[in-house]
C-alpha cells in the first residue's frame, strides 16, 4: 500500500500575485505579528504580577465571588413605571 504512488492529472500551476496583494499580505503579515505580540506581553505582565503576588504571600480569596449579592433581588422598575 504504501509503494503506491499517485500522480497528478493535470500540471500545478501557481498564480503569481501583484504588487498590490502583495502589499496586503505583507500587511496582514505584520499585524498577526503585532497582535501576537501584545498577547505575550499581557501574558509577561500577568505572570509577574502573580509572581509579585506570590512573593508578597497574598492567598486567594476564601470565600467565592458571585454575580448576585446575597438578600433579596431589587424589584425591576418597567419604563412606563418611571413616567
Amino acid at each position: 500500500m504504501a509503494d503506491h504512488v499517485t500522480t497528478p492529472e493535470e500540471p500545478l500551476e501557481i498564480d503569481k500575485l501583484g504588487p498590490a496583494n502583495t502589499l496586503i499580505e505583507i500587511i496582514n503579515g505584520v499585524g498577526i505579528a503585532l497582535g501576537l505580540c501584545l498577547l505575550w506581553s499581557l501574558e509577561a505582565v500577568r505572570n509577574g504580577y502573580f509572581h509579585l503576588l506570590d512573593r508578597m504571600n497574598v492567598r486567594p480569596r476564601q470565600r467565592r465571588a458571585s454575580a448576585f449579592p446575597p438578600g433579596r433581588p431589587r424589584k425591576k422598575v418597567s419604563a412606563e413605571a418611571r413616567r
